[in-house]
């Protein structure tokens, strides 16, 4: 993951709620001690993936009020 350490980012809004989420799934595998040295890339992405997840589960449940605005409720 060195080379994408300089990469400049612009993330969209609904990227960055993936990212912060995905963070915190990853420091809590940190945390349990399940993340070790050469390990770390499959963690992101396992963490990168529940996020992900959860955010369908959780579009999927909720209507947010812009989707209630479009669809006439």
């Amino acid at each position: 993951m060195g080379k994408e350490m300089g990469k400049q980012l612009k993330l969209q809004q609904s990227e960055a709620v993936v990212v912060h989420a995905a963070s915190r799934i990853y420091a809590a595998y940190i945390a349990s001690g399940k993340v070790v040295e050469n390990n770390e890339d499959e963690w992101i992405k396992r963490s990168i993936r529940e996020a992900i997840k959860i955010a369908v589960a959780t579009d999927s449940a909720v209507v947010s009020d812009d989707e209630v605005d479009s669809i006439g409720f």
